[in-house]
């Protein structure tokens, strides 16, 4: 599996923890092992910019999933499908804030960005409130996993 980080935010990122958990994700969403994800840890105005020019949206947000090859996960009797997963954006410093106001650590925010958009590039959404409970709650489970150890 290919998972390639680039911090290009200027803030300090674990970037060997987020491709970990990458990999952990991938591995529990039975993704291909030969896929390709790419996550940039950027600042707040090329955040802005990326989501105003692909989103259609004003101002910094925390994560945007650009999915390339629409893998999905695998299902227990199929083989996955190899390819490009697509590629994540995320900005610490937005994800700093959302923790403060959440009341954890920066860095469980984080991780629960990184899941989420996993699971965007996997195909998930939550626009619909079915879609939501199904997103939401395997993203929960996802991290408890993960910080469970298993």
């Amino acid at each position: 599996m290919s998972i390639e980080i680039l911090n290009e935010s200027g803030d300090d990122v674990d970037v060997a923890g987020l491709s970990r958990l990458s990999r952990f994700v991938l591995d529990r969403m039975r993704v291909h092992p030969l896929a390709e994800l790419c996550i940039k840890v950027v600042d707040e105005p090329t955040i802005a910019e990326l989501n105003e020019h692909w989103m259609e949206k004003t101002g910094p947000t925390d994560v945007l999933a650009f999915p390339m090859d629409e893998l999905r996960p695998g299902l227990v009797n199929e083989e996955p499908e190899e390819g490009v997963l697509g590629d994540l954006a995320l900005c610490p410093t937005v994800a700093a804030r959302q923790a403060r106001e959440a009341g954890h650590a920066t860095s469980a925010e984080v991780e629960l960005l990184t899941v989420h958009g996993i699971l965007h590039l996997l195909g998930y959404d939550h626009a619909e409130p079915e879609e939501h409970k199904e997103m939401f709650g395997l993203q929960d489970r996802l991290l408890a996993e993960w910080r469970s150890g298993s």
